[in-house]
């Protein structure tokens, strides 16, 4: 019987060991990702959203599923927004999460990324988005304008298999909107967009320690009764010019009935983002 024990625990304690090297021989080799869109999974870097300069002044909630593709790389996760609006609408503060997520890539994929895993050993979940917004203008004579800060946080795990950064992030952007046509009896309109901002996150250079980056985007938008649709082009050019200057082209369609949303979305990626999306959500409003 202490035969037994002795052997358990001889087994136990070489497990363990075990594991610990391999952790550390990965932990050694992070220096060898590339912190970039290009290099991560399609959820690791945000881009930011369009607002038309307009905020919402109502509550939203909404849960997401999202499908990614590109070539050695297929992707699922499930995704949940909250917005709050605050002093009727003049400023507005939304939390975004990828509560749990799912992938499967390639050999070549792992190897190009320098990840462990092809798929996850663990649950994989990602990181949460705090934004906060601010109305500066709300004018239909001349335009609607609003600011944003934004921060990533480091929540999101299964940095090794590249596919959260394990670091922050943020970024500082003003929207611009102007209704080109409208007719409020059949709540309809066509409202052109901008954006521009500053875009940062922290990377595992010792001598480059963050990526600096503009960002920037345009959309069009439009509404006629309870359908409403969207098409933006939004991306960020950091200096390093190493997979981080992706574009991506997003397209939405809505319908709403009583405050119930359901939402689609196709994202095509460009450049350095090399995924196309699609999801189908549901929000509701308050």
């Amino acid at each position: 019987m202490k035969t037994n024990r002795k052997l358990w625990g001889l087994l136990v304690a070489l497990f363990c060991c075990i594991s610990v090297l391999q952790a550390e021989e990965w932990w050694e080799k992070r220096e060898f990702l590339t912190y970039s869109p290009r290099y991560f999974g399609p959820n690791a870097f945000p881009f930011p959203e369009l607002m038309g300069g307009k905020l919402p002044s109502r509550w939203e909630v909404e849960v997401r599923g999202e499908y990614h593709t590109m070539p050695g790389d297929q992707t699922q996760d499930i995704f949940a927004r909250l917005y709050i609006p605050i002093a009727n609408g003049k400023a507005g503060v939304m939390a975004n999460w990828t509560i749990s997520e799912w992938y499967k890539t390639s050999e070549a994929v792992r190897d190009e990324r320098s990840a462990v895993e092809t798929e996850p050993a663990i649950p994989c979940h990602g990181d949460i988005v705090l934004n906060f917004f601010y109305q500066v203008l709300r004018s239909e004579k001349w335009a609607d304008i609003s600011v944003s800060a934004n921060l990533k946080t480091a929540s999101g795990n299964r940095l090794c298999d590249a596919r959260y950064t394990d670091a922050a992030s943020y970024w500082f952007d003003a929207n611009i909107g102007r209704d080109l046509w409208k007719n409020p009896t059949y709540n309809s309109f066509i409202r052109i967009e901008g954006l521009a901002g500053f875009y940062c996150w922290m990377t595992n250079l010792d001598d480059n320690r963050q990526n600096d980056a503009i960002c920037y985007g345009g959309a069009i938008s439009g509404a006629w009764k309870n359908l409403s649709a969207r098409c933006d082009l939004v991306g960020f050019r950091g200096y390093q010019d190493n997979g981080d200057r992706p574009l991506l082209l997003r397209t939405k369609l809505e319908y709403e009935i009583k405050k119930n949303i359901i939402s689609f979305r196709y994202r095509h990626g460009l450049h350095d983002f090399l995924y196309d999306s699609y999801s189908l959500a549901y929000i509701r409003c308050f």
